[in-house]
């Protein structure tokens, strides 16, 4: 959905004050502030960033950062030059189990082929019947373990701070519920996070059931963390949750906006 899409849409559902975090770019951020100005918006910069701990993927969003900043641009241009090799070897990895042309697909949903990601995957194998919604194609094909998951050496935890740090921004855990880690694993990434000067944590996600709001909220007091609010918003027909409409956070929790007055 273009920028400027999502920021008519956030204005319709009655939101305020919001990001646009983007897979490991920031190309959209200059359309999605103008509209956001033209509407009233509150708009804050962001980006949605690929690491890797231990072995497990995991997104780290930055917020309210200099978009310009040479050490966060130079280091999502790298980050984004894997993404193509990644997605032709996905597309040979389905193409080997009997679906053919999935990356041609999957290429054509995108303007900028180095942002090709798993959800334009889904969104091509939803298109031709392989499943009735990109969540089912994600549980069958996309996720490790799976036939259509290719792995890929993303960035450190510690580039990825440092990035967000040295353009001034501040890094949250996005979406921790998602993320298939032991309570022992999850306490040790968020160690080394806290350590490295990360200051929140998504609570309230549209991924998140209830108990993992009540777990992540229980973490952030924990580490004293902010606390974020993300809808995880991809589209209409992609998202569990639509824009504007997340639950509020608990009262008690700090939240991470206000780190970026």
């Amino acid at each position: 959905m273009p920028p400027q899409e999502v920021a008519a849409r956030a204005a319709a559902n009655g939101v305020d004050c919001w990001a646009l975090t983007d897979h490991d770019d920031l190309g959209g951020l200059a359309v999605a502030r103008a509209t956001a100005e033209e509407l009233g918006l509150r708009f804050y910069n962001g980006v949605e960033i690929s690491i890797e701990w231990n072995e497990i993927p995991i997104h780290i969003v930055g917020l309210g950062f200099n978009a310009e900043q040479p050490e966060l641009v130079n280091g999502l241009t790298d980050l984004r030059s894997g993404r193509l090799e990644r997605a032709r070897r996905m597309g040979d990895a389905l193409a080997a189990i009997g679906i053919p042309g999935v990356f041609e697909g999957a290429r054509a949903l995108v303007t900028n082929p180095q942002l090709i990601s798993r959800a334009h995957f889904a969104r091509y194998l939803v298109s031709i019947g392989i499943a009735p919604d990109t969540s089912g194609v994600f549980q069958h094909y996309l996720v490790p373990g799976k036939p259509g998951y290719v792995t890929h050496r993303w960035v450190s935890l510690a580039d990825a701070l440092g990035w967000i740090h040295a353009a001034g921004g501040v890094a949250v855990v996005a979406h921790p519920g998602r993320y298939r880690m032991s309570g022992g694993e999850m306490r040790r990434f968020l160690d080394e996070f806290h350590d490295l000067g990360g200051q929140a944590i998504e609570v309230m996600s549209g991924s998140h059931s209830p108990d993992h709001v009540l777990h992540f909220a229980r973490l952030a007091r924990h580490y004293a963390f902010h606390a974020s609010r993300g809808s995880d918003f991809h589209g209409v027909k992609e998202s569990y949750v639509d824009l504007g409409r997340l639950p509020q956070l608990p009262q008690d929790l700090k939240p991470v906006w206000r780190l970026l007055q």
